[in-house]
């Protein structure tokens, strides 16, 4: 409701008294009414909301997929729109792990201390078919998935998956940052915590 049909509803003021009584009566109309004179909102919110539009990825890239990271990154798809465009090569400068290609059992403590590195609070994305499942690789040299060594809060299938694809699922882990609350103690378990055991190569 528009401020003049409000003004028009109460009674224009003869006395001072009656001025503030109107006074007082229009603010809190205009308030009960939608008024945008203030907003609420709480720590978490504000803190997710700036983490979900400034992360900073750490790529690590190791095999074909990484040919599609780099289609998702350039100028026709442009990840830069959801604040995650210039990349860190440095654990302890970034938040989000993508990883991106086959990960094999003697890369896999790499990618484990890459992990120990970064500063909390961390997520982990990953990006294809063989990061998720191991992808065509069932052998013995190739990891069944990286959920096996880290937790994963985003599995984006396909070899290689789609632009879109990978796009769909940074907006679902925007989603997921904005509604969640980090613990004090942070947010991922150790590799001892996960349900799956860790698979090592066997030493010859």
């Amino acid at each position: 409701m528009p401020v003049d049909s409000m003004r028009v509803a109460i009674p224009n003021p003869v006395t001072r008294e009656d001025a503030n009584r109107v006074h007082k009566q229009r603010a809190l109309e205009f308030l009960r009414q939608g008024g945008d004179s203030f907003m609420t909102t709480t720590v978490d919110a504000v803190l997710n909301w700036g983490r979900k539009y400034s992360m900073f990825l750490y790529p690590f890239v190791t095999a074909c997929c990484g040919m599609e990271f780099m289609s998702v990154a350039g100028p026709r798809y442009d990840i830069d729109r959801f604040g995650c465009a210039l990349p860190r090569f440095s654990p302890r400068q970034s938040d989000l792990l993508m990883v991106v290609g086959t990960i094999t059992h003697r890369q896999a403590p790499i990618l484990k201390k890459v992990y120990d590195q970064m500063a909390e609070p961390k997520w982990v994305y990953a990006f294809g078919a063989c990061v998720c499942s191991g992808g065509p690789y069932n052998n013995y040299a190739t990891v069944q998935g990286i959920d096996t060594i880290i937790p994963v809060d985003v599995y984006v299938p396909g070899c290689p998956p789609r632009p879109e694809a990978v796009i769909d699922g940074l907006i679902k882990l925007q989603a997921r940052v904005q509604a969640e609350r980090v613990p004090s103690d942070g947010r991922h378990r150790e590799t001892v915590e996960l349900t799956q055991p860790v698979v090592e190569k066997p030493v010859a």
